[in-house]
């Protein structure tokens, strides 16, 4: 990998890690019963190319994992995101 593709895979490392770590202080939060990371945030995360966090942190913290408006919008993002490159790399063939 040489220039933007290196850029496009360190956006994507920062963003799933960014949405893991909220999505783990959330769970702390709730534990505690604290200030909360909103669902908004956690969605918008997993938008901007943090699915992989947002389902790591579903599967492996068990957290959002009960509810179906997240766990669709994770996988939902995922198929979007590898839609777009797909249709992306395909029009570069």
């Amino acid at each position: 990998m040489t220039g933007p593709e290196v850029v496009v895979a360190a956006w994507y490392l920062v963003a799933s890690l960014t949405t893991g770590l909220l999505y783990a202080v959330d769970k702390s939060a709730a534990r505690r019963g604290t200030h909360r990371v909103s669902e908004a945030t956690l969605q918008g995360w997993a938008w901007l190319g943090g699915f992989a966090g947002a389902l790591a942190g579903q599967q492996l913290l068990r957290h959002k994992s009960r509810q179906p408006r997240m766990i669709v919008s994770a996988w939902l993002a995922l198929a979007v995101h590898a839609l777009a490159w797909g249709g992306w790399g395909l029009s570069r063939a």
